[in-house]
């Protein structure tokens, strides 16, 4: 069930920041901090997402603030948008909820070197041909097939054993986040129903909101930053965004169940059961982390497939290898994730477990877990807005590793629920809509388009000019949707 309604009142910090201060509840470890401006906080403050702001904010070790980014809506648990850290040094807690049901969602870019005016007059033979070779939608299965054993060693390995098999270049790895595998991940934790489940959906997309959509860019805001990302105005990219489909969803589920009496067993009160927890240095919480990193490296591992599967399908539409088409990894990037990150926290370096729920790593230039060749400019950030409108690919900077863990938004976040989106689409064909604005949109189902139609959710230019101005991460190009596939 939704939390609460929030009841108090958000203190403005400034014209990017609200505060809900710890006197707002009797048991809040550290305030509550909302980051949106004018033009956004009415409509935050209308939804039960603040009040999970709130209680994150009882979290046992939680350092700083409880986090929420400008898309933030309500979750499970944590709200969209959330973000907090946790030190395992001070009794610090890993929350599922805090990641979410689909472990490492997230979004991965590749350039082409195709210019719009090469794809348009066939960008519907594209886009059918793209749906048609790319599993899409609910329990959809693919045509690669794993074994149990050789899911434990994807879960293991990531992306670098798919590179071993002839899917993935060595390029793949690099401007992948964490090069595609995060260490220490324990797939014997992972459970048989999740591993059959997982069996044949790695390298398919999963529904809702979930997509393959060929963009263009038109605006480029950072030259030098573009140009670091092989991006230029005019060029045909595609925007990737799935996770760890229905594996990493009975992940979570397990988790949930397995830890349901664990914060009582460890006299941790928490005013929502949604927040169900467990100390890092405990016995259960390092079994839900191992499961967890499994199914992050499955998520990885799914993106690449689909990215291989992408290629594969404009190599037979144009006639031309995909080398040749230049088709090259950008960056991918989670947004539903924990990870053990080393930050500055008053005055003092600790390794803190940070919780990313529908939010994006964003380091900013000279960070040393960047690619040598983005380390001048800072991280690649991909925000995917609405299919109709735009998304838009940023930089991190230097303002997220001072207030926010490293951190910036994950997309433009919805602003109505897939119940009243198809409540609004009732007698409307969204396809229709959206091909007079000059998108080619296919779906499993008129429904899903229902809920997915530009106005579920909010403008992802205003999300971004938040982040943006606070210095989280800078703009650096928009990207135009043309082509969009959906489960």
């Amino acid at each position: 069930m939704p939390a609460a309604r929030f009841q108090g009142t958000l203190e403005q910090v400034d014209e990017t920041c609200f505060r809900i201060p710890r006197s707002y509840m009797p048991g809040m470890r550290v305030e509550g901090l909302i980051y949106a401006d004018e033009r956004l906080i009415e409509e935050v403050k209308s939804g039960q997402a603040p009040q999970q702001v709130a209680n994150v904010a009882y979290l046992p070790g939680i350092q700083m603030a409880s986090l929420a980014m400008p898309d933030i809506h309500w979750g499970y648990g944590f709200c969209i948008g959330g973000v907090c850290a946790t030190d395992p040094e001070q009794d610090g807690v890993i929350s599922p909820g805090g990641v979410g049901y689909d472990i490492n969602c997230g979004v991965r870019l590749v350039r082409t070197g195709l210019a719009e005016s090469e794809v348009t007059g066939r960008l519907k033979g594209l886009v059918d041909e793209l749906f048609r070779s790319i599993p899409t939608g609910v329990g959809r299965t693919g045509k690669y097939s794993f074994s149990h054993q050789e899911l434990k060693r994807m879960m293991s390995e990531g992306v670098s054993f798919l590179r071993g098999r002839g899917l993935a270049t060595d390029d793949d790895v690099e401007f992948t986040e964490a090069r595609g595998c995060i260490e220490d991940a324990e797939p014997e934790c992972v459970s048989e129903r999740a591993l059959e489940r997982g069996t044949r959906q790695c390298g398919t997309v999963g529904s809702g909101n979930h997509f393959v959509e060929v963009q263009v860019v038109d605006e480029v805001v950072d030259e030098a930053a573009a140009a670091a990302f092989g991006l230029k105005r005019g060029m045909v990219c595609v925007l990737i965004h799935s996770g760890s489909r229905g594996l990493g969803y009975q992940v979570c589920d397990d988790a949930l169940r397995a830890l349901r009496d664990t914060p009582a067993r460890y006299g941790v009160e928490l005013p929502d059961r949604q927040l169900v927890c467990a100390p890092i240095k405990g016995p259960e919480g390092r079994q839900y982390l191992g499961s967890m990193r499994s199914a992050a490296n499955f998520a990885f591992c799914n993106r690449q497939l689909i990215m291989w599967q992408t290629r594969e399908v404009f190599e037979r539409f144009f006639g031309r290898s995909w080398q040749q088409l230049e088709m090259e990894l950008v960056y991918d990037i989670a947004h539903n994730i924990a990870k053990f990150e080393e930050h500055l926290i008053e005055g003092r370096r600790k390794r803190v477990c940070v919780h990313r729920k529908g939010a994006t790593r964003a380091f900013p230039p000279g960070h040393p877990e960047l690619p040598a060749r983005y380390r001048p400019v800072g991280q690649p950030v991909m925000i995917p807005g609405d299919m109709g409108r735009a998304s838009w690919v940023l930089a991190g900077a230097p303002g997220s590793m001072l207030k926010t863990f490293g951190t910036t938004c994950h997309g433009a976040g919805r602003a109505m629920s897939r119940t009243a989106s198809v409540k609004a689409a009732r007698g409307r064909r969204i396809d229709r809509e959206l091909l007079e604005a000059g998108i080619i949109a296919r779906a499993r189902s008129h429904r899903g388009l229902a809920e997915e139609q530009p106005a579920a959710y909010k403008d992802v230019d205003l999300v971004v000019d938040v982040v943006h101005k606070a210095g989280l991460s800078t703009k650096v190009a928009r990207m135009r949707p043309i082509g969009v596939i959906k489960g």
